[in-house]
């Protein structure tokens, strides 16, 4: 099974990033629209991108809080948001791990998912650093 890594550097504590994901209050203003519910080990959450009429469901895998996010989602991929503190900063590192090896489509859907990582963890900068929310705003 192929992985997909992206990294981003911003200018924010752990905390902050780590609220920004499983706080629902806060995760419209960078991600998806809305969550279900404040993100716990075990539980199911519901995503909903109102833009685009679309929701989906993730399970919380494991929390660690201000360290480490793992979730399941589109089936069988695993996704793991690791919070690296380094010079007051932090690095968001997202691996997303499940593609298919044989699907004739792999480079295809590994460019389109690193793509969308990379727009979500610019619109996570834009929102922390800056108070801007890009979120919904590419239009593809």
């Amino acid at each position: 099974m192929m992985n997909n890594l992206s990294k981003m550097r911003i200018k924010k504590s752990a905390k902050e990033i780590f609220e920004a994901f499983v706080d629902p209050q806060k995760i419209g203003g960078f991600w998806f629209s809305s969550s279900s519910e404040r993100w716990q080990e075990g539980k199911t959450i519901t995503l909903t991108y109102e833009e685009f009429g679309a929701e989906g469901d993730i399970k919380i895998i494991e929390l660690q809080e201000n360290k480490k996010i793992v979730f399941e989602w589109a089936g069988n991929h695993t996704v793991t948001i690791n919070l690296i503190t380094e010079n007051g900063s932090t690095i968001v590192e997202i691996n997303e791990e499940g593609f298919d090896d044989n699907d004739e489509d792999l480079i295809s859907q590994l460019v389109d998912n690193k793509e969308g990582w990379v727009y979500m963890l610019t619109c996570l900068k834009g929102y922390l650093e800056y108070g801007v929310s890009l979120r919904a705003s590419l239009v593809k």
